[in-house]
């Protein structure tokens, strides 16, 4: 069961073993793009390449919903970046249970955006946790649970790929320890649980009142959805880079060129940026067709 981009390296892992999938669960078809034509899934593409059945209900909450799948009869579940909710009968239904991959080391980042809350905070650290599944919001015991370093500067799109990679190497073994009864289940423990809100465009301008070292983390986090950005003017800035600078000033004006901004505390130097409509430049190809002088505020 999975939806999105993320899933997809886990599912085509679980191909490979060899294990009939008797079925892939995914959301349905959504409008999407200028023509807002219906849209398969990442999952859903995924799984027709590998010639798998592939099932799109709305919802797993009604009786026949759940009545199709009760009668596939499953050994085990594993579900990663799903999106529907699993009521009791779903998660007691399979031999071995129900598993989530989960894109945190649990308990920390429960939620629907651990990889950018993560980022957004500074955390050292991310990894893969697959726990069974629960009626609760992420928690279940967990089995496995594998570290992974966030680079510097490291984006959230960077972190997403490395982890759905990292999550589909762990699955072999997972499996196969799981059918062998050679993994133990670890409870979480509540009090150190943090909530992965799901991401809000509203959250993307840049808040240049803030310390800039929150504002660079904030970036990355939201690289690449739903995109940091500002006004110059009347003009949209998408700021697709920037590090940590030394300046002191009116927060959100431009103390240094090639773009320098002063912050709440610290300076942002914006490093590439995009006007609406146009290709991302570094700030030095900006200035020359777009110039913004010291003193210019963003805002």
């Amino acid at each position: 069961m999975g939806t999105s981009a993320f899933a997809v390296p886990a599912l085509r892992s679980l191909a490979a073993l060899g294990h009939e999938l008797v079925a892939v669960y995914t959301q349905p078809p959504r409008p999407a793009g200028r023509g807002h034509q219906p849209r398969l899934t990442p999952v859903h593409e995924a799984a027709i390449a590998l010639g798998l059945d592939v099932r799109t209900p709305a919802s797993l909450k009604g009786d026949e919903a759940q009545a199709a799948f009760l009668a596939l009869r499953p050994d085990l579940v594993i579900v990663a970046s799903y999106g529907l909710l699993l009521r009791r009968p779903v998660l007691e239904a399979p031999g071995l249970g129900c598993f989530n991959i989960h894109a945190s080391l649990l308990p920390r980042w429960r939620g629907a955006a651990p990889i950018q809350r993560a980022i957004e905070a500074g955390d050292a650290v991310s990894g893969i946790t697959l726990f069974r599944m629960e009626e609760g919001l992420d928690t279940g015991p967990m089995l496995v649970r594998r570290e992974l370093e966030i680079g510097a500067g490291e984006t959230a799109g960077e972190l997403h790929d490395r982890l759905a990679a990292l999550a589909a190497d762990m699955l072999p073994g997972f499996v196969a320890d799981l059918a062998a009864g050679r993994l133990a289940e670890e409870p979480q423990d509540d009090s150190l649980a943090c909530y992965a809100r799901k991401l809000d465009k509203a959250e993307a301008r840049l808040d240049f009142t803030q310390p800039a070292p929150v504002l660079e983390r904030r970036i990355r986090a939201f690289d690449p959805w739903p995109g940091s950005w500002c006004l110059a003017g009347k003009e949209r800035l998408a700021i697709l880079e920037a590090r940590p600078a030394e300046g002191e000033g009116e927060p959100g004006t431009i103390i240094e060129l090639p773009l320098t901004v002063a912050c709440g505390e610290g300076a942002l130097e914006l490093v590439r940026v995009r006007r609406e409509g146009r290709k991302p430049v570094t700030t030095p190809e900006l200035q020359r067709g777009f110039p913004l002088p010291v003193g210019t505020r963003l805002t």
